[in-house]
């Protein structure tokens, strides 16, 4: 079967927005290729080998994804470039925008993005090592085994990344966390090794919801987390201690309305996926919520918040 590659040139506030388009038109999963994210790992040492060449423009990210050649690419091609111009009514500048367009077969792309996927250590304790690789855990490290499958998510983007840190520091042995838009089901898996009790991944994409289920199998955690299709907060019941979105900063402040029912008096709530350019629209939406926001943390351009559910 042919396969479309279609590579855009953009930038770090836009790459998730980018992504989304992508999922929008069919895409499974797409490959993004961070300079920063690139050269933090080259540099940090947690790589053994690396036959990356070294980005010559740090500011430019290239996002990929894989559509297939049929009567309705040429749409598809035609309905990305319009979304992705309208990005700047969102307040997110698109770079370059420069996007290319090449037919390439099944085996050439169906593991491409396995050479941007190496063991690395994110949190105090968490390693996240893909499942084809060897790695000798020290005494202390909790390693989550992952393939992302045709989903988008090795846990290595900084906003992930954010999350798996507030994790460490705060999931409890008998906490209840939801995990909304899980994804490949990173931070679901995550929470369950760091000793929460029950954990519930949300995601609208079936595709998604199967790829977590196979990685929560993986790493052996299927009786303490339950993948399930949902929409947000919509797909569970119940109230969690501690509810975790690492989404985009629209789809958070929607996440808001739902929360008074999702989370526990004095719960947490850590949401990132949020440019800086919009941190403080997302801080003034939770705080109209009456959420009192706890820690922001940043990196490389982008933000998580914790904020917390005071007691009623």
């Amino acid at each position: 079967m042919k396969w479309a590659e279609i590579s855009i040139q953009t930038t770090h506030e836009a790459t998730e927005a980018v992504a989304n388009i992508f999922h929008d038109l069919g895409a499974s999963g797409v490959i993004i290729e961070d300079p920063v994210l690139i050269n933090t790992y080259r540099s940090s040492g947690t790589w053994d080998y690396c036959d990356l060449p070294e980005p010559a423009d740090i500011e430019i990210v290239t996002v990929k994804a894989y559509l297939p050649v049929d009567d309705q690419l040429d749409d598809k091609l035609g309905l990305f470039e319009e979304k992705v111009n309208e990005l700047e009514q969102h307040n997110l500048n698109k770079g370059r925008g420069l996007i290319n367009c090449r037919e390439v077969q099944d085996e050439d792309w169906s593991t491409a993005w396995k050479d941007y996927f190496h063991p690395i250590k994110v949190s105090e304790r968490i390693v996240i090592k893909p499942s084809w690789e060897d790695y000798f855990p020290a005494v202390d490290d909790i390693v989550i085994e992952l393939d992302p499958g045709m989903a988008f998510g090795t846990g290595t983007h900084h906003t992930t990344v954010l999350c798996i840190r507030l994790l460490d520091e705060m999931v409890e042995t008998a906490d209840i966390v939801f995990d909304v838009g899980t994804g490949s089901g990173i931070l679901a898996v995550a929470a369950a090794k760091l000793g929460a009790a029950s954990v519930r991944a949300i995601d609208l994409d079936p595709v998604a919801v199967r790829v977590a289920q196979e990685n929560v199998v993986m790493n052996h955690v299927q009786n303490t987390v339950t993948a399930v299709q949902g929409d947000l907060l919509t797909g569970v019941s119940g109230q969690a201690d501690i509810i975790v979105a690492n989404i985009i900063a629209d789809i958070i402040i929607q996440i808001l309305q739902d929360l008074p029912t999702r989370l526990k008096d004095g719960g947490a709530f850590i949401a990132s996926g949020i440019i800086i350019e919009r941190l403080s629209d997302v801080t003034a939406a939770m705080l109209d919520h009456n959420l009192v926001i706890e820690k922001v943390v940043e990196e490389g351009g982008w933000a998580a918040i914790v904020a917390r559910k005071g007691d009623l």
